[in-house]
């Protein structure tokens, strides 16, 4: 058989296993494990929009078993299973509070790895943030500063997965009336759909970043609007590669996964 390609789950798992004392690489880990598309073996095929996930019984406790591609769930089984294609963050939070673990490539890769119960419950609250809606008025900006690389890689990775949901986007320190200042990101003539994916997309990065008691103001602006316009003369602007068409409205999550 030939050698699987790695995946960018094996990178942020190296990095991780690595140094293990350093908080920003698991953070990283565990936002690649949420963005990953992962194959979740089944018990029986999907019944409509309810899965029933295989639990394996170990030492440590139960296992629900999956993979970060088709190919490596193929090496684990030895042969074809009933299986579910869902993003991490989805399978995190359908597996939350339900006390198993969730094994990630067991047996076929050199990194596997064990995501236990209370990983997961944290990993769950963590996506299920959302952004708080606020009023300010912007005063002036000026060019971003301060902010770590793995903040500024982390907006950057999140956006390029979200390609068409926006022309581009800005990002600048911001000043607001009555003193308060700090940075603000602009989504330029987002899909309306989409704003609340953007925001949240923001609020991930910012989380996964590491940055304690850290945040980033979003908005929405069209291209001609004069804020967005002072913006665009000092702002970084952060790449957003178009899609040939406008997405689809993002799509409800499934129902949780249920366990026997």
């Amino acid at each position: 058989m030939a050698e699987m390609a790695i995946t960018a789950l094996d990178a942020a798992h190296a990095a991780m296993t690595s140094a293990p004392l350093d908080d920003a690489a698991r953070l990283h880990y565990y936002r690649a494990l949420s963005d990953a598309v992962l194959f979740l073996w089944l018990e029986a095929e999907p019944n409509g929009d309810t899965l029933a996930p295989r639990v394996f019984d170990l030492d440590d406790g139960p296992v629900v078993l999956a993979c970060d591609s088709e190919e490596r769930l193929a090496s684990a089984t030895g042969a074809p299973v009933p299986y579910a294609a869902l993003p991490g963050r989805v399978v995190a939070q359908a597996l939350a509070g339900q006390g198993v673990a969730l094994g990630i490539n067991l047996g076929v890769a050199e990194t596997a790895f064990l995501v236990p119960p209370e990983a997961l419950n944290w990993l769950a609250e963590t996506l299920g943030h959302a952004p708080v809606e606020t009023l300010a008025r912007p005063e002036g900006f000026a060019p971003p500063h301060d902010l770590p690389p793995a903040l500024l890689g982390g907006l950057q990775a999140k956006l390029e997965g979200m390609a068409g949901l926006a022309q581009g986007a800005l990002l600048a320190a911001v000043g607001y009336a009555g003193g308060r200042r700090g940075h603000m990101l602009v989504f330029v003539d987002a899909n309306p759909s989409a704003e609340s994916a953007l925001a949240r997309a923001v609020a991930e990065a910012l989380t996964f970043s590491g940055i304690e008691a850290g945040e980033i103001d979003v908005a929405f602006l069209s291209a001609a609007d004069p804020v967005a316009v002072a913006m665009a003369r000092v702002a970084m602007r952060l790449d957003m590669a178009q899609a040939p068409s406008a997405p689809p409205p993002e799509p409800a999550p499934p129902r949780p996964p249920r366990l026997r």
